[in-house]
């Protein structure tokens, strides 16, 4: 795992929370949403197919694991879970929670518009559940 870098995009859009068994786990700075990313720690790895079959199942472990830290979030009733990658090829699973009549609401986050920076990461909702955790 030495050879292993975050895609210099990821890296300048979250901010690091964790290091789980498989994957490292950053807070999308984008204070309008509840947003965790999943970054696995393997180097080359694009396609979930390119993980082994323990950990593609590592991974969706660490998806749900994600997924029940944001869903009791304020403000959270609905899940994104997304593994896009058109523009930053790492393989990266988003974990988003979502609310009707929230910026991009129906659609996409993606693209919609400029993020809203945390004022304090750290004290940022998942943030603060996972310390807690």
């Amino acid at each position: 795992m030495s050879d292993f870098v975050v895609d210099p995009v990821i890296a300048g859009l979250t901010h690091t929370l964790a290091d789980w068994p498989l994957c490292r786990v950053f807070l999308y700075d984008d204070s309008r949403y509840q947003w965790g990313l999943l970054v696995p720690r393997r180097p080359g790895a694009i396609e979930m197919c390119d993980l082994t079959l323990e950990d593609q199942r590592l991974l969706m472990a660490e998806i749900v694991r994600l997924s029940d830290l944001i869903r009791p979030l304020p403000g959270v009733e609905k899940l994104n879970v997304g593994n896009l990658g058109n523009m930053v090829p790492q393989l990266h699973v988003h974990v988003i929670g979502r609310r009707k009549g929230d910026p991009a609401w129906p659609g996409p986050v993606w693209g919609h518009s400029d993020p809203v920076r945390w004022s304090d990461p750290a004290q940022a909702p998942l943030s603060l559940a996972l310390r807690n955790s």
